[in-house]
């Protein structure tokens, strides 16, 4: 078994700005310990990862001061955004591709995919969490343009899993600017089980949290994904003094 591979990359670890950033599908990489029997049209695609969410996160990062928590294998070996209960956290198919390794797996396998991928990734989580004591926790991910033959016009969507305070607060510093064709808990929400991290490390502790999804033809070169990022740094600042204020009272 070939262990020269890490579930979680944290970047800033030290960051003193008020936001814990999480991004649970940063990476399309699948070590070879796992063979799923993909085709590289299957490994480059949405499937297999957020595109472009990565070098939003990375660049908010450095904008906002916050430490990242990103995931360093593809959520097609196990998908972190899931606990182990959740049919879909290892699938055995993922939009239009087969993904034929994770069909029929037993329920070892299962746990030793969600003890070498989830467990290091949501610790890492755990302990910046401790150590930075944000006042807010994001997730960033995007979205494709068209699923299963739909074309989705929304380009911005905040989602929450059950108190909406947060995403109401950036939607509506959103549709202020006017930039983005915005909504709140879309093309998802906390129904399709979507918002694990968001309540797991926001919600349970009493932190505001949300969930940014971006569609994903706007952030798909890094110029466009590092002006994605700017954008969001200034939605979420004009944002912070009403959210703080919130949190405080």
């Amino acid at each position: 078994m070939n262990s020269d591979w890490t579930a979680v990359q944290v970047t800033n670890g030290s960051g003193r700005g008020p936001v814990l950033l999480i991004c649970e599908h940063a990476s399309d990489f699948i070590p070879q310990d796992f063979d799923l029997g993909l085709s590289p049209a299957a490994q480059a695609s949405h499937a297999a990862w957020d595109i472009g969410a990565l070098d939003v996160a990375v660049a908010l990062s450095g904008m906002l001061d916050a430490p990242l928590v990103a995931g360093g294998i593809s959520r097609l070996v196990y998908d972190c955004n899931r606990p182990l209960t959740a049919p879909d956290c290892i699938p055995a198919r993922s939009e239009v591709f087969d993904i034929p390794g994770n069909a029929n797996l037993s329920d070892q396998e299962k746990q030793s995919r969600f003890d070498r991928v989830h467990t290091p990734f949501h610790d890492a989580v755990d302990e910046l969490r401790r150590q930075a004591a944000p006042q807010l926790v994001v997730t960033i991910h995007s979205f494709t343009p068209i699923y299963n033959g739909t074309k989705r016009d929304v380009e911005l969507g905040f989602l929450f899993h059950s108190d909406p305070t947060t995403a109401q607060a950036l939607l509506a510093q959103e549709q202020l600017n006017g930039t983005y064709r915005a909504a709140l808990n879309e093309p998802y929400a906390a129904t399709d089980g979507v918002t694990y991290s968001l309540q797991k490390h926001g919600e349970a502790h009493g932190i505001p949290a949300v969930m940014i999804e971006i569609r994903n033809d706007l952030i798909d070169t890094g110029d466009t994904a590092h002006a994605m990022a700017q954008h969001l740094n200034e939605v979420l600042r004009a944002a912070f003094p009403t959210l703080f204020q919130e949190a405080s009272e």
